[in-house]
């Protein structure tokens, strides 16, 4: 079953790349739940079917870098990248999109928050596995107040430039 507008995002682990040791972070691989990074937040999550990839890094996540300002003017608390990738790389990715401490560049290495929210996307046939579908969602204390899914192969409505025109 694939979310919704009006439900709660389910309980996962997400885990992110720290460079500088604050918030009770530490420097490297951290661990997140998702319910404790969605608490009294309001939230623009993106996923993409993998880090580094074309539409992904010429298009996709730059969108978001480009909009930062404008969708905290609309009282989004935070943008999250994600994807299934391992922390590793999305940190890599997000240092070389210039990125790193705007976004935060999520990981779902297994693709655990992925399935629960039903938007997995098989490309175990093209050698690539199990990833995620292209999306955008706007959260709201951990209610999904916006849903924007894209159908496969495209990029229109998963944007930075077409969620700021829905805020």
């Amino acid at each position: 079953m694939t979310i919704q507008v009006g439900d709660t995002l389910p309980e996962a682990t997400l885990r992110e790349f720290i460079e500088v040791e604050a918030n009770g972070c530490t420097v490297g691989v951290n661990a997140f739940k998702v319910s404790d990074l969605v608490k009294g937040k309001r939230v623009v999550l993106f996923a993409v079917p993998g880090a580094f990839t074309p539409t992904c890094s010429e298009q996709h996540l730059p969108s978001y870098a480009k909009n930062l300002e404008a969708l905290r003017a609309k009282g989004i608390d935070e943008i999250w990248c994600l994807s299934v990738n391992d922390a590793f790389v999305m940190n890599a990715w997000g240092r070389d999109q210039q990125v790193s401490g705007k976004i935060r560049m999520l990981a779902d290495g297994s693709g655990e928050f992925t399935r629960k929210i039903g938007l997995e996307l098989d490309r175990v046939a093209a050698g690539l596995g199990v990833r995620s579908q292209r999306y955008a969602m706007v959260v709201d204390n951990g209610v999904v107040t916006q849903l924007f899914v894209e159908p496969s192969g495209k990029f229109e409505v998963s944007g930075g430039d077409h969620v700021l025109a829905k805020l």
